[in-house]
């Protein structure tokens, strides 16, 4: 028998936990023909509603499922880090608990490992109902990330991914604190296998990502995994340095000629609030990878147990 670990990521989802839990035991059938042995690791991270509670009561019916709960909320990325540093399953998958990632394609990912690959991911190929604006952010962020980075960054990719233990040990050995799994996962390599599937909604509660929380996220990808914006920053000094020359040059001659220095002030102040706004836009990315070294350099972990709340 091999164990085969189930990581479920948890905040305030005391609604979507047993309906959860009722859809992954449909695939206990697949388990007894592949001669596996699951566990179900949930990560609690942090909930303040029933959400422990919940899980509490599938661990007295099931003694296969587990808890490992936070002593605050420390976000998805640590709490998928917890997963794997506890998963002891030979092959492990992370599904959110809302089943937006569908239970029902585990056989099919693990029929592609037994192929060969080293993990297999999904990604969505239609966000139908989604509100426009944050497909549109969202898609441009990884066409942005594909240009900037040349770590593997595929549009609609979830984090719903099966994997062996070999990826796994590889990922843990990347022990930093800003962590962008989605990068990371690309960055090990590997053999990767891709399945596509349709949106799927919630099957209850609400989505604890807004907006702007997607926004820091993608921040987050960015600087965690290309140091572009430092160039491009650069390049933007140069360029306005080069501009200013010219200037200098252009408003002597002017002087020379029309003995008229002040005239056109007012386009001068707003070449000057311009330029002001680009230096702080410059200060402001190199003030997102000092803020980054600033944290790993702390060593602070990832994250914090609450013991009496882990079984």
């Amino acid at each position: 028998m091999h164990t085969f670990t189930v990581i479920v990521p948890c905040y305030n989802e005391e609604e979507t936990v047993p309906i959860f839990y009722e859809e992954i035991i449909k695939n206990d059938p697949f388990f007894r023909e592949k001669e596996l042995e699951p566990e179900f690791l949930f990560i609690d991270d942090g909930s303040r509603d029933g959400t422990v509670a919940q899980v509490r009561a599938l661990h007295e019916r099931d003694p296969r499922v587990h808890l490992i709960s936070f002593s605050r909320n420390f976000g998805k990325e640590a709490a998928m880090y917890a997963g794997l540093q506890n998963a002891r399953g030979e092959y492990v998958v992370i599904m959110d608990v809302d089943l937006q990632d569908p239970p029902s394609l585990l056989p099919d990912m693990f029929a592609a490992l037994e192929e060969g690959y080293d993990s297999v991911a999904t990604r969505r190929v239609t966000r139908k109902g989604e509100p426009p604006i944050r497909s549109l952010f969202a898609r441009l962020f990884y066409r942005i990330m594909r240009k900037i980075s040349q770590t593997e960054m595929m549009d609609g990719a979830r984090d719903y991914r099966l994997m062996t233990r070999q990826m796994v040990d590889a990922i843990l050995s990347m022990g930093e604190y800003n962590r962008f799994t989605k990068g990371i996962f690309g960055w090990v390599g590997f053999k990767t296998k891709w399945l596509e599937y349709e949106n799927v909604d919630r099957s209850a509660g609400s989505t604890k990502w807004s907006f702007w929380k997607l926004f820091k996220y993608s921040i987050e990808g960015m600087t965690a995994f290309s140091t572009a914006p430092l160039v491009f920053s650069s390049v933007i000094g140069v360029t306005f340095c080069i501009l200013a020359f010219v200037m200098v040059i252009f408003i002597i001659v002017r002087k020379l000629l029309f003995g008229d220095p002040v005239s056109g002030w007012p386009s001068m102040v707003c070449i000057i609030l311009f330029i002001s706004g680009i230096q702080f836009f410059c200060t402001g990315i190199l003030g997102q990878y000092m803020a980054k070294t600033y944290m790993e350099v702390k060593a602070r972990p990832i994250y914090l147990k609450d013991e009496k709340n882990c079984f």
